[in-house]
């Protein structure tokens, strides 16, 4: 698949998301993209596409807590699905720039 990414393997464009790239990139990121992730992945696009930012975890964990309620909105969900991080793995996956903070777990 020829995607242009930065060296981390993030998107330089994030308007070149696919899910099909997603899979690409979740499989380099040794990543099974279940309804759980896929769900979580759905969420930084749609804070993406209206904000045209990538969304600090804290927003996302409010919108889990809307959608799913409050056992699915922690921390510990997101590291669950994502191992390596939001930030490094989630939204990679979902085809963020890499943020200037990657850290985005505040």
């Amino acid at each position: 698949m020829d995607i242009k990414t930065d060296d981390d393997g993030f998107l330089l464009d994030p308007e070149d998301w696919t899910e099909e790239v997603a899979e690409y990139i979740a499989e380099k990121e040794n990543v099974e993209l279940t309804d759980e992730r896929w769900n979580l992945i759905h969420l930084i696009r749609e804070y993406y596409s209206y904000h045209g930012a990538v969304p600090e975890l804290r927003k996302i964990l409010k919108k889990l807590k809307q959608e799913l309620g409050p056992e699915k909105a922690t921390r510990k969900y997101v590291y669950g699905l994502f191992p390596y991080g939001y930030g490094q793995q989630g939204c990679k996956i979902a085809g963020m720039r890499q943020p200037k903070k990657l850290w985005l777990d505040l």
